[in-house]
């Protein structure tokens, strides 16, 4: 049966989603410094190959043209920023295309009888290989990589991006309203600046407060298993047994591992807090000052757009350029949260741009009733 045009199309999108893949999965090994989880990351890109020699091949037989393909926008985007700043940065951003890829295949014939979906339900195949092979993955190393895919919800790029989008609407919002009751410049300016040092004190306080109760809920959590480990060393050791038999060791051997680690208190109090509390003892959720200074940096970025040009100009030309800086910002945060939503580029710059403006036109209209009242 001949392929549609229809079918042309979506066998290109599915080579260029590959081809997205593999220069991701390339740019992580690269970036990678631990050389074991590098590894992995190159045979999730040779896994991605396959997937697109077999669209290639689909194109092939449909006499469809392809070798100019080469990676999107996204692609690039993230592979620069994995090798700008680290691998497990771009994390979040992998979780997304491993997901769209998942639902894009789901329902496509030739995807599902290559096996194709999958592949992409499940890279620990790939670990497995690479556990098989020599000088492949220890446990704790594959550990260490799965637990960093959990964590990266809370990856640091995206809370930057949505940290300036909080500065940059919740002020533009503020000059908007105030200059809707047709106040002067110099009272735009000075509500401009007051929004921004307030938003991002607040910002800042309440990150700090919430990263430090964090680390102070989890310091009781371990000292509280510490205290037990003292207490009932044997009901501790069924813990790790249990622990070590769920994952895959056998009685004796997870006993012998249980042994060994409660033969020094600091190991066993670590692993158990890993293990049971779900908390990394060396980490403790971070810095709760370097978070605040974080939060403080990132609103102050954002909300600094929609006042800059009352410093220099009046009037309608201070109104117009605060809005075109304000929407320009808005259309490189609607990027950003593209490469970890997975959406369209356009489609997140505009979807971004009209939220933005829809809040700063909502309280410029209700400036402008209460400059009325009040005259």
């Amino acid at each position: 049966m001949k392929a549609s045009a229809d079918d042309v199309a979506r066998y290109r999108a599915n080579l260029q989603g590959e081809v997205d893949s593999i220069a991701l999965y390339s740019a992580l090994a690269e970036a990678e410094a631990n050389p074991k989880i590098a590894e992995v990351y190159r045979r999730l890109a040779a896994v991605e190959q396959t997937h697109a020699e077999f669209w290639q091949r689909q194109l092939h037989s449909a006499g469809a043209d392809y070798a100019s393909l080469r990676p999107g926008f996204r692609a690039q985007v993230l592979a620069w920023l994995a090798r700008r700043f680290s691998a497990a940065t771009m994390l979040p951003a992998v979780a997304v295309s491993e997901a769209r890829d998942q639902a894009v295949y789901k329902d496509q014939p030739e995807a599902i009888a290559a096996g194709l979906p999958t592949d992409e339900q499940s890279h620990a195949r790939v670990i497995g290989a690479a556990m098989a092979g020599t000088g492949g993955l220890a446990g704790s190393e594959i550990a260490k990589l799965e637990g960093r895919h959990r964590a990266g919800a809370g990856n640091a790029l995206r809370a930057a991006v949505l940290g300036a989008n909080d500065g940059l609407v919740s002020n533009t919002s503020l000059v908007m309203g105030v200059a809707g009751a047709s106040a002067a410049e110099q009272t735009i300016l000075l509500a401009g600046l007051a929004g921004l040092i307030a938003g991002a004190c607040s910002m800042a306080m309440g990150e700090w407060l919430s990263v430090n109760s964090a680390r102070e809920l989890a310091q009781r959590q371990i000292a509280m298993e510490r205290s037990e480990l003292a207490q009932f060393p044997e009901q501790e050791r069924q813990e790790l047994v249990l622990i070590y038999q769920a994952k895959g060791l056998t009685e004796e051997e997870a006993k012998s591992v249980a042994d060994r680690l409660l033969a020094d208190d600091g190991a066993a109090v670590d692993t158990l807090a890993r293990e049971e509390l779900g908390i990394d003892p060396k980490e403790l959720g971070g810095s709760a000052w370097v978070a605040g200074a974080s939060s403080f940096f990132l609103f102050a970025l954002g909300a600094i757009f929609p006042v800059a040009p009352f410093f220099f100009l009046t009037g309608t030309a201070a109104m117009v350029a605060a809005l075109a800086s304000s929407g320009g910002a808005l259309i490189l945060i609607g990027i950003g949260t593209s490469l970890f939503t997975g959406r369209g580029v356009m489609f997140s710059a505009l979807r971004q741009l009209l939220i933005g403006y829809a809040a700063a036109a909502i309280t410029y209209g209700v400036g402008a009733l209460v400059g009325v009242s009040l005259q």
